[in-house]
């Protein structure tokens, strides 16, 4: 919660990007499994006609993701207390919450398909040891890693690891540009002209994974408060409401700052994924996932290109494991004490809890993976579920922006004709999930 005495924000943009960083751990998690796995699956399926798909994807969900982030730092209310607070029924927490658990169980069981796609890069690297003994080290590595660290740690080398594996892939679409398998402004024309293939499933499948996910969307007030943003606006006297506009302002910097980001990483994967995997007739599949994008690469820049995958793609799901490790285990111990499972208010208690459900929750990635060593199941299942989970908390933003948030912090029209055709896009693709599971 904020706290008594609060902090001028900067005055200006320049200033203001020395308080980015949440954007850039939700990067760190964005640019992974949707963007390393299911944006070139898509790709491979069906070439440059969903390119448009792709970029709406990314753009549509930044306006709840700011709404959200809004009222986070005007509040000091983490994301699972803001869904709590939507009316309806409710034992213990709300249905909205209810409704959260089970997609909860898919984001962290996602983590053993990301485990089981590092285990096939070392594999491909010519390490001497078996899938499973290599999952097993990469998740003791990141229980020790969140473990130990706190916030200062895990923005630091996410950081790093988005600038590693952005400056790969970006280096690897211009290599192919010197290739046979080159992208066109005719393939970029084909892929703007807004066509749907009959059957686009998988398609609406990546829109629950790339850009801001539902994951990421709920992930993000956690991290604004974790970076300070509602502690620095202070309690309510006569600055407050000057401060609390200041540093939604940061705020947003950081929100579109990620977006620009996320979105040009996209785009790149999306590309290489279009020209070398569909012009060859590659799909994906759980037992050579890895091998198959390995050839985005091989095309780009022959043997070179093969190490310089194998570095991207590691620091590609190393860091979207490692962030979404740290993020699902901050949401679990908020929602313990939701439920009546500790105290509410004893914030020594709660670090405790985040420290330890940091150090089991790749434990747990492990015991699926051994399970159920199926990467690229795994990785669409979550992102049905992040899909379906979307329209909840499209309905959460409007909620927030109407009944909750404070008059004189609302959005102006223009803004909140942006959060409704955010929020109507969210709805219609997790609708047509539904739809399509039921059929």
């Amino acid at each position: 919660m904020p706290t008594p005495s609060g902090t001028p924000p900067p005055t200006s943009l320049l200033k203001s990007l020395r308080y980015i960083g949440p954007g850039l751990i939700l990067t760190a998690g964005i640019v992974g499994t949707g963007e390393l796995v299911v944006t070139p699956a898509v790709a491979a399926e069906y070439g440059f006609m969903l390119l448009w798909l792709i970029i709406l994807g990314c753009l549509i969900k930044v306006f709840v993701q700011v709404e959200l982030g809004r009222y986070a730092v005007a509040t000091g209310t983490p994301t699972l207390e803001m869904m709590d607070a939507v009316p309806g029924p409710r034992w213990r927490v709300g249905w909205m919450v209810w409704v959260f658990v089970p997609v909860y169980l898919a984001m962290i069981s996602v983590l053993g398909g990301m485990l089981g796609g590092m285990a096939q890069i070392f594999s491909m690297a010519g390490l001497p040891l078996s899938p499973p003994v290599t999952a097993i080290i990469m998740g003791a590595s990141l229980s020790l890693l969140l473990g130990v660290g706190r916030y200062s740690l895990i923005e630091r080398l996410c950081v790093g690891l988005v600038i590693l594996f952005t400056a790969s892939t970006a280096f690897a679409l211009v290599a192919l540009q010197f290739t046979d398998w080159q992208v066109t402004t005719a393939d970029i024309a084909a892929g703007l002209r807004f066509d749907l293939p009959e059957n686009f499933g998988v398609a609406f499948a990546a829109l629950g994974l790339i850009g801001v996910g539902a994951a990421e969307l709920i992930y993000y007030p956690y991290w604004c408060l974790e970076k300070g943003y509602a502690a620095r606006v202070g309690a309510k006297d006569p600055g407050w409401l000057e401060r609390v506009r200041g540093w939604m302002r940061v705020m947003q910097v950081d929100a579109f700052a990620s977006l620009v980001v996320y979105t040009s990483a996209t785009v790149v994967f999306f590309l290489l994924g279009a020209a070398v995997l569909h012009r060859q007739g590659l799909q994906l599949a759980n037992s050579d996932m890895v091998p198959t994008l390995a050839n985005m690469y091989l095309e780009s820049f022959g043997q070179i290109g093969f190490v310089v995958f194998l570095i991207g793609a590691f620091a590609t799901l190393y860091s979207t494991a490692f962030a979404a490790s740290a993020a699902n285990a901050r949401l679990l111990a908020n929602l313990m004490p939701m439920m009546g499972w500790g105290s509410k208010t004893d914030q020594d208690a709660q670090a405790r809890r985040v420290r330890r459900l940091c150090f089991a929750l790749p434990i747990y990635g492990v015991i699926v993976y051994l399970i159920w060593p199926q990467p690229l199941t795994l990785i669409l299942i979550n992102g049905v579920g992040q899909a379906l989970l979307l329209p909840f908390l499209a309905i959460c933003a409007l909620y927030l922006r109407y009944r909750k948030l404070p008059a004189e912090l609302r959005p102006g029209g223009v803004w909140t004709a942006c959060l409704w055709a955010s929020a109507l896009a969210l709805t219609s693709a997790g609708l047509w999930q539904l739809w399509d599971r039921l059929n």
